[in-house]
């Protein structure tokens, strides 16, 4: 299962800014999908997820700023980023993870894009 990315860019400070992931390949299920993020000198880390039922799960730090939202017809995940901070510069990965087709039983994926460039700054 590939995962390919758009919507990075440069934003001014209190900006707004959509990133949009589409899988795509041999998708049996996509039971998670989520955005993580990685500063400079920084591990990875989660900014949010949504799973097969569309209950959704935020990091603190993006909560009331960000939504997370998924198109299940067309196998994709949305990241709705307002009030964009400097801090909130990084690369942003898409991330999903369910089972594939192709075999049976399904097999197990859990795939990465190859991440988006957002910058926050004025």
């Amino acid at each position: 299962v590939q995962l390919m990315e758009s919507g990075g860019g440069l934003v001014q400070p209190g900006g707004s800014l959509t990133l949009s992931c589409t899988a795509s390949g041999s998708i049996y299920s996509i039971n998670v999908m989520g955005w993580y993020r990685q500063a400079p000198g920084k591990q990875r880390e989660l900014v949010a997820t949504t799973t097969s039922g569309h209950s959704t799960n935020y990091a603190d730090s993006v909560k009331g700023r960000f939504t997370i939202s998924r198109e299940d017809v067309n196998n994709a995940v949305y990241l709705q980023m307002n009030s964009l901070k400097p801090e909130d510069t990084a690369v942003y990965y898409c991330n999903a993870g369910g089972y594939a087709s192709g075999s049976w039983p399904p097999k197990r994926y859990d795939s990465w894009g190859q991440g988006t460039q957002v910058t926050v700054s004025s």
